[in-house]
């Protein structure tokens, strides 16, 4: 069985992962992600995850196989990423509230077995539409302190299920890890997970 390096601090992707059997071993890129710029936020997770995944990548040499990924949500076109303090969060959440947004996650699969090296980057899409929120309502959640640390301001696998109407696709991708296809991909890949 290979070797799994999850190369992301975030528990929410080590859970996704260990839920479907999986045990992991977590050693964060070190990369300064505000260096990485793109067209579009398709590339730009796309690029993100294959920067972690490569930065990661490079301090091993054989059998094993890296995870890198990186989420952002999408509303008319503007990025948003985590919140960097509770006015950001409200802002964010304020553009959300009664709206469809995107949610991109980009992932990177670097398998390295026998000498022989791998890599696939993808990203998948998934729809979210939230419920109204008055501005004490955002208010409120945000003093749970569980904005802050995710894209756009809310955990759908959190108290921030309560604000969500419907999502559209994958609901692990909008967690941050879409394991159906990391699983899929791992498999074309040649990698035996289990």
């Amino acid at each position: 069985m290979a070797r799994i390096i999850l190369a992301s601090a975030s528990p929410r992707r080590k859970d996704i992962l260990e839920q479907v059997g999986i045990s992991c071993e977590v050693i964060p890129s070190s990369i300064d992600e505000d260096l990485i710029t793109a067209d579009s936020p398709s590339a730009l997770v796309e690029a993100l995850s294959k920067a972690k995944a490569e930065d990661v990548a490079a301090h091993f040499e054989n059998d094993f196989v890296v995870i890198g990924a990186d989420t952002v949500v999408v509303k008319d076109s503007k990025v948003l990423g985590k919140p960097s303090n509770e006015a950001e969060a409200h802002k964010m959440l304020q553009m959300l509230q009664g709206n469809r947004h995107e949610v991109f996650t980009g992932v990177t699969l670097i398998s390295v077995s026998g000498g022989k090296g791998l890599i696939d980057t993808f990203h998948v899409r998934t729809i979210v539409d939230m419920i109204p929120m008055t501005p004490e309502l955002i208010t409120s959640y945000i003093q749970t302190g569980e904005p802050m640390d995710k894209a756009g301001g809310y955990g759908i696998q959190g108290r921030g299920a309560a604000y969500i109407r419907d999502i559209a696709g994958d609901f692990f991708n909008v967690v941050g890890l879409p394991i159906s296809t990391v699983l899929s991909r791992l498999e074309h890949m040649g990698v035996n997970l289990y």
